[in-house]
């Protein structure tokens, strides 16, 4: 029993690890202290993008909204969502059937007693949301959902 608690142990670290660890090297990497994400931040952005906090769902903020334009990461500015792969979806959270490549990393949430998994902004390490595989069928089948809060829109063509 020992032996296969530890080979789980070993599988889910270098599983999680991965996953953290993807496309990082594609995006520059914005570090700064969370004393400066305090000052930068709103205390709603803060308690959502750097403390893993979850908005109230609603359809409210981005929920609702479909112009044409990307979203970007609300912390550092990346651009991580096109238009064009927004969706209503009906869960009360901003949801993409895709993100722009590079611009998402994945980690293993383990926190509310279920296994999901997080996403988060690949430049400065964000809570975004999480991702599920109940989006779209016709296109990636993928439902990134998303805190409006972690967002914000830049109007363009996409």
């Amino acid at each position: 029993m020992k032996k296969i608690v530890a080979i789980l142990l070993i599988l889910t670290t270098f599983y999680s690890y991965s996953q953290k660890t993807k496309n990082t090297e594609m995006v520059k990497k914005n570090t700064k202290t969370e004393e400066e994400w305090k000052q930068l931040l709103t205390p709603q952005q803060y308690f959502v993008l750097r403390q893993k906090g979850t908005d109230a769902p609603s359809e409210d903020g981005y929920t609702s909204h479909f112009k044409k334009g990307t979203y970007h990461c609300a912390a550092c500015d990346l651009q991580l969502f096109e238009s064009n792969s927004k969706f209503e979806s009906h869960c009360g959270w901003p949801s993409f059937d895709d993100a722009i490549k590079g611009t998402v990393n994945y980690v293993i949430d383990k926190s509310v007693g279920m296994i999901r998994t997080e996403i988060i902004c690949a430049s400065c390490d964000s809570h975004l949301g999480h991702i599920f595989d109940d989006g779209p069928k016709e296109t990636t089948g993928k439902r990134y959902c998303v805190n409006t809060t972690s967002i914000k829109f830049v109007i363009g063509n996409k």
